[in-house]
């Protein structure tokens, strides 16, 4: 299979169509091989627009997201070369990747520590080392010490986490799907003061929903 025209089909079929116009964005897209991130019984499906199996924690099933919410998720966050970034839940580390392309430096927790173990093998791989890869449940391994400027939840919440807020910078953004399936939305959390936000709107999706540990904590 030709990956590097496969890509390319990606970026012109499924992501530029979904409103996903920022060059810098659509830059690191083009230039990640997202095959390097995907299953080897599933590397053919890497550019296509579906869910990709990455395996199951207890008895949840874990997927790598479609090209066009990465897509979306990275332009609607508007990362800038200088912002310390979090994301929850690293998955096999591809949004991990555009992210540290994008930004200064990435936090990334994820339960399944399977899943930290494939994301670290891949980023190495390709020499990216801006980024802090941690497994755990990330609801309770906070000390607040740290602020972010921007934070990436990569799966659904009942409600916005007021705990998650409270770490953003101020400017800070935050992406997070909130609702249960078949009803999810995508918003844009961006911290305006002290004890300011303001919360966008930005589209319509179902992603899985986060997972809920009985107890696992950690801290970075």
């Amino acid at each position: 299979m030709d990956f590097e025209k496969a890509r390319f089909n990606m970026v012109e079929q499924q992501v530029r169509p979904w409103d996903v116009l920022d060059p810098r964005v659509l830059a690191v897209i083009s230039e990640i091989p997202r095959e390097q991130f995907t299953p080897n019984e599933y590397k053919n499906l890497a550019y296509v627009d579906t869910r990709i199996p990455l395996g199951q924690y207890e008895d949840h099933v874990c997927n790598m997201s479609k090209p066009i919410i990465e897509g979306r998720i990275l332009q609607e966050m508007n990362i800038c070369e200088d912002d310390l970034i979090l994301e929850i839940g690293t998955g096999s580390g591809y949004l991990t990747a555009c992210l540290a392309k994008l930004g200064r430096h990435v936090d990334s927790v994820d339960i399944n520590e399977d899943l930290t173990a494939m994301a670290e093998k891949n980023l190495n791989a390709l020499g990216i080392n801006n980024v802090n890869l941690v497994s755990g449940d990330a609801s309770e391994g906070w000390q607040q010490k740290t602020s972010y400027d921007v934070i990436i939840i990569s799966a659904a919440m009942k409600s916005i986490p007021d705990s998650y807020k409270k770490l953003l910078t101020t400017g800070g953004r935050m992406f997070v799907v909130v609702g249960e399936a078949p009803v999810m939305t995508a918003h844009r959390i961006t911290r305006t003061g002290k004890n300011e936000w303001q919360d966008e709107t930005l589209f319509e999706t179902s992603i899985e929903p986060i997972i809920q540990p009985v107890e696992q904590k950690f801290e970075f």
